[in-house]
Order: C-alpha cells, then structure tokens, then sequence
C-alpha cells in the first residue's frame, strides 16, 4: 500500500519513539520528546489523535490530542473509540489462527469448502491465500469505499464483488484486497459456526481485555466513540465526513478501536501464550508467490524492517473519518499504536517527514 503523508508521518514518529525510548536519560525525558513530535507533526494536523505505547507488556505512555467532537469541545482521551480501518486485518488473522489451532479451518484448504456458494473462479483459491492478498480477489472500485448501504451479514456483502473475475491466477502474484478478508470472513463464520463479529469477541477481544474494540455499526454508536472528520472544501477546516455503513467489512475494515486496546494486542503477538508458537512464526513470515518472491506480508501483517534494519511487523489503516497504524517490534518488545479521527488522502512533505527519521538514525550509531 501506498504511505500516504499521515502514515509517513506517523511512521517516523515511531523510529523517533524508539530511539527516544532506548537512549533518553529517563522515561519521563522519552516522553515528553515523543510528547512534542506528536504535537508538532500528527495532533496538529487532525482535530483528534491518540497514541499509546508499550513495552515488556506495560503500556509506558497513551495520551489524547484535540477533539473527539469539535462541536461540543469534547477532548480525546485513551478510552475514545477511532475508526482503525485496515488495522483491523489483524486481528481478523488473529481469530483465524485460532481457528485453525482448533482444527476447524486449513489455511491450505479451498475457500468452497466452507463458502460453497461463492461463484467458481476456475482455479481452488485458499484461505492462506485469501489472508495473504495472492487470490486475485479485487480491491475497492469506484465509491465502494464511501458507501452508506447497510448489509444484513457479512455473507450478504459479498454481492459487492463476487461475480467480478479474479484479477490474476491465485498465487501468482501479490495485489492488496479488503474483499479478500471480507471472504475469510465468511469462511470463519462457517468454521466456528457463529457470527463473525460474536467469533471475535469471545475469542479475541474479551480474552485479551480490548474493552473498547467493537464493531462500526453505523446504526448503533458505543460510548466513548469520536466524531469523524474530513476538510472542508476550502481544505482549512475540518467538517463532519459523511455517513458510512462498514457492515460488508468488519474483517478488513470495520472495526472500531484505541490504541491502548491494539498495543495490549500487540503484546499477544509477541510471545506464545494467547497463540501458539506455530501460529506466531506462521502469520509473521512473509508469503511467496507460485514463483518464488516473497511478498513482504504474512497472514494480515506487513513483514519489514524499518530504516534501521530493525524488524517490524505493522498494519496501518484508513477509513472515512479515520486512520490508525500499528507497530510492532519483535526483537525490542515495543508496541506502538496510534489513531485520529480524519483520513488524510493527501501525499505531500512525504519526503521531508522521512527526512526527519532519517536525521534521528544518527542517534544508532
């Protein structure tokens, strides 16, 4: 996926908390560095942020910027729900390899198998596949991505693209699909036999205490849920976004969340105990193509290092009124979550934002 200017930014902001974390002379002295990059570069640049970090299974910072609703000047706080968008990916893969770890779905196993009514494509399409983007399943078209239409099921949303012909032979090549882990969900509700989101939240949110992790149901608003924002058409002042229904993609889109839920969440991946040790070195190894190249993404997260060479595992998000990036670094221990209730879709000062982490990799030497 394309980093646009927010997720850049943000990005650089997490080399900027990791070195701050390991070379500060105290905790305190990280934190208000990581205190003033926020202000400086992300708050100021949405009307509400939050960002929570931690390490060794304690959250060390989480904090709110600006508003959840500028209209009634009501503050962010680390209980406000933000739209995560395609954060929510993982933890869809989370319920998956549970599932698999009970034996009730193959990751190797034909999507057919559990979804027999999806149109045949010509070619057995799995469900490692499907969570790895190499099915040939589309992306978004058109105002897909902006739609209000309300969808019974997860199984109901499939109308959306099932019929469309696949894009390439699966495993050929890798090309980013929400669609696809809107199909995995189907094949999970098939599996465990259970609604999608009750699967989740008996197998992943409550056991792992995300207390403020819940669906976007456009006709049911949780407590503690921001407002979500766009600009206006002069591009100087946030405005309320349109109204969306995300009930066709909970798997891959559609979850509401903080970011001290998705750093406690963090904390499962990186040491067996909520999955086991199979499933951990499974989801976060890169996939291959039929040919061979590796595609940079495992089961629902992109496998990378960061400018430092520093192993990172991380999924950001974007949705309407909202975006959220999650990162983990496995050999360190620290997680970082971060969240705002606007979508920047813009892609300037992209290179300058990188120039600033660059300028912070000094401190490594």
């Amino acid at each position: 996926m394309t980093l646009t200017l927010f997720s850049r930014a943000r990005f650089a902001v997490a080399i900027v908390l990791l070195v701050a974390t390991a070379h500060a002379a105290s905790l305190a002295d990280a934190i208000d560095a990581a205190r003033s990059e926020v202000r400086q570069n992300l708050a100021s640049k949405a009307p509400g942020f939050a960002i929570a970090i931690g390490r060794d299974g304690k959250i060390l910072w989480s904090e709110g910027f600006g508003f959840a609703d500028l209209a009634n000047q009501k503050p962010v706080t680390p209980q406000t729900r933000f739209r995560i968008g395609s954060v929510s990916k993982p933890l869809t893969a989370a319920g998956l390899m549970l599932l698999v770890e009970q034996d009730k779905i193959n990751l190797d196993g034909d999507i057919h198998k559990y979804v027999p009514d999806f149109p045949d494509k010509g070619a057995p399409i799995t469900i490692r596949e499907l969570a790895g983007h190499l099915a040939g399943i589309r992306h978004y078209r058109g105002d897909e991505f902006s739609s209000d239409r309300h969808y019974d099921s997860v199984q109901a949303g499939l109308k959306i693209f099932q019929d469309d012909p696949l894009l390439f032979q699966p495993g050929e090549k890798y090309s980013y699909s929400s669609y696809g882990f809107n199909l995995l969900s189907v094949a999970m509700e098939s599996a465990a036999h259970e609604k999608f989101r009750d699967w989740m939240q008996q197998a992943v949110f409550t056991p792992l205490q995300m207390n403020h992790t819940s669906p976007d149901e456009a006709r049911h608003e949780p407590p503690q849920c921001t407002c979500f924002y766009q600009l206006g058409a002069g591009q100087t002042n946030f405005v309320p976004a349109p109204s969306v229904d995300n009930s066709y993609k909970l798997a891959s889109g559609g979850f509401l969340s903080t970011p001290e839920d998705l750093v406690h969440f963090g904390f499962a991946m990186l040491h067996p105990g909520f999955l086991k040790r199979a499933s951990l070195d499974t989801m976060f190894a890169s996939q291959k193509t039929a040919a061979g190249q590796s595609t940079g993404y495992g089961i629902g997260w992109f496998i990378r290092r960061d400018l430092h060479g520093h192993r990172l595992w991380s999924h950001s998000g974007g949705a309407i009124g909202g975006s959220s990036d999650l990162l983990i670094y496995p050999d360190s221990g620290l997680v970082i979550a971060m969240a705002s209730n606007y979508e920047d879709t813009q892609d300037q000062a992209g290179n300058s934002i990188q120039s600033v982490a660059d300028d912070f990799t000094i401190l490594l030497k």
